[in-house]
C-alpha cells in the first residue's frame, strides 16, 4: 500500500504534466517519490530567457505539512540563490510557517522560474550579485548571460563534458530514474565553476546594445513570487502559457 505522501505526490505530478507549464520538467529519481530532478528554464522575453537550470526537490513523509528541501544542482549567479548550497531564498520554503498545504510541485517549480527574472532585493543571499544589479547594472546582466550560455552549453554537450570540466564540482550523488530505469547522475555545479570554464572558450559575447539594459522583469507573474494564493494559480499558469506563446510539451 502505497503512502499518503506517494499518492499526494504523484497526484501532483499528473496535475504538472497536464498544466503543461511552458520550460518546466520534473521526474522522481526514487521509487517512493520522495525525491526529484527538475528542469526550469527562463521564461521567455526576459534576462535569464535560454537558461536551462536543474534542481533537486527531496521531499518527507511529513509532506504536505512541511515543504521539500529545495536546492539547484547549477546554481545561477542571482541575488536570491546561495552560491555555496545552490538553496533559493523562497519565503515560504525557508519558513514552514507561511508554507500553505495548497501549495505544490507547480507552484513551488513555477515561483522558481519567476523568481529568476525577478530578483528581491531585500531578501537577498547573494550579496556580490545584487550590489552588482544595484551598482553596475550592465555588468550584472553580462554575468546573467554568461550564465545562460553556460547552461545552454552543458545542457547540449552532456554529462561526459560536465564531468572532464568541472571537477571540483561541490556536490554529487547517484541516483537512479523511476521512469526510465537507469543511472542517472545528479551533479551540483556552481556558477563560478562553469562560468569559469565556459569563459574561456566562448566564441559569443554580449553585444554592445544590451549592455546598458536592466534586467527584463514579468510584471504579470510577480505576485505569484510574493505569495499566490491556490485560487489564483491556475490564472497564472495560463497567462504564462499565452505570453509564452502556447504550452511547452513535456
Amino acid at each position: 500500500m502505497q503512502s499518503k505522501t506517494y499518492l499526494l505526490l504523484e497526484r501532483e505530478h499528473l496535475q504538472l504534466q497536464e498544466a503543461r507549464l511552458y520550460g518546466i520538467t520534473v521526474s522522481p529519481v526514487r521509487e517512493d517519490l520522495l525525491e526529484w530532478v527538475a528542469t526550469v528554464q527562463g521564461l521567455k522575453d526576459s534576462l535569464w530567457e535560454g537558461a536551462s537550470l536543474q534542481l533537486s526537490l527531496k521531499y518527507t513523509e511529513d509532506y504536505n505539512a512541511i515543504p521539500p528541501t529545495v536546492t539547484f544542482n547549477t546554481i545561477p549567479f542571482h541575488p536570491n540563490v546561495d552560491t555555496i548550497t545552490g538553496k533559493p531564498c523562497i519565503d515560504f520554503l525557508d519558513n514552514p510557517r507561511k508554507w500553505e498545504e495548497g501549495f505544490s510541485l507547480t507552484t513551488i517549480l513555477l515561483t522558481i522560474q519567476v523568481m529568476l527574472s525577478n530578483p528581491v532585493l531585500e531578501n537577498v543571499v547573494n550579496v556580490e550579485a545584487v550590489e552588482m544589479l544595484k551598482e553596475n547594472p550592465s555588468h550584472y546582466r553580462e554575468m546573467v548571460l554568461e550564465c545562460v550560455r553556460a547552461s545552454r552549453q552543458l545542457k547540449e554537450t552532456g554529462e561526459k563534458l560536465a564531468v572532464r570540466s568541472f571537477p571540483v564540482a561541490r556536490f554529487q550523488e547517484q541516483v537512479s530514474t523511476l521512469l526510465h530505469r537507469k543511472p542517472l547522475t545528479i551533479k551540483r555545479i556552481a556558477f563560478d565553476d562553469y562560468h569559469k570554464a565556459w569563459s574561456e572558450i566562448a566564441t559569443t559575447k554580449a553585444i554592445e546594445s544590451c549592455k546598458n539594459q536592466m534586467p527584463v522583469t514579468y510584471p504579470n507573474l510577480q505576485a505569484l513570487y510574493n505569495g499566490l494564493g491556490k485560487e489564483d494559480l491556475q490564472k497564472e499558469i495560463e497567462a504564462q502559457n499565452k505570453d509564452c506563446k502556447g504550452p511547452m510539451p513535456l
